[in-house]
């Protein structure tokens, strides 16, 4: 066999450049080990995913330890079939003294065809913590070090 040259790296998502303090978006593949005796991902482990990026989002947005104090209102709008991928969207919406509310946001997507519809939307309340695992209060956001494009002189 010959020596195949490497591939060259993919790039950036703009979407992920483009995700700020509060903010994450990753994709997932869903595996038939995912999924029940129906083909279509287990809600504990849609739910699973959905607590990992409110909690990215959460910390991105703190800059400091974060715990997930609630989970609610979780919407399944429609199944998720194995071979299909989720994208998950998680913005943090409010933030208190201590708290912040987290919604996350799946779409499921057909990797083929590129059909793409909401699967899933929950609310997570994400808190603040110190060392010792009590509430603290989150810091103030740090200024970007990137002008936006509200910065930028025209």
């Amino acid at each position: 066999m010959g020596a195949h040259a490497p591939l060259p790296p993919l790039p950036e998502p703009a979407s992920d450049r483009e995700a700020g303090p509060g903010q994450t978006r990753f994709v997932e593949m869903v595996f038939p080990d995912q999924a029940n005796h129906y083909g279509t991902l287990f809600g504990g482990n849609a739910l699973s995913m959905m607590g990992k990026a409110a909690f990215v989002a959460a910390t991105r947005r703190a800059r400091c330890p974060v715990v997930m104090a609630r989970s609610e209102k979780t919407e399944f709008h429609v199944p998720v079939k194995v071979g299909q991928i989720v994208e998950l969207d998680a913005q943090v919406v409010r933030v208190g003294r201590t708290s912040m509310t987290v919604t996350v946001e799946v779409t499921a997507e057909e990797l083929i065809s590129g059909a793409r519809c909401l699967a899933v939307r929950g609310t997570f309340e994400m808190v603040a913590v110190n060392a010792s695992g009590k509430p603290m209060p989150i810091p103030a956001p740090v200024p970007s070090s990137q002008p936006t494009s509200s910065q930028t002189k025209e």
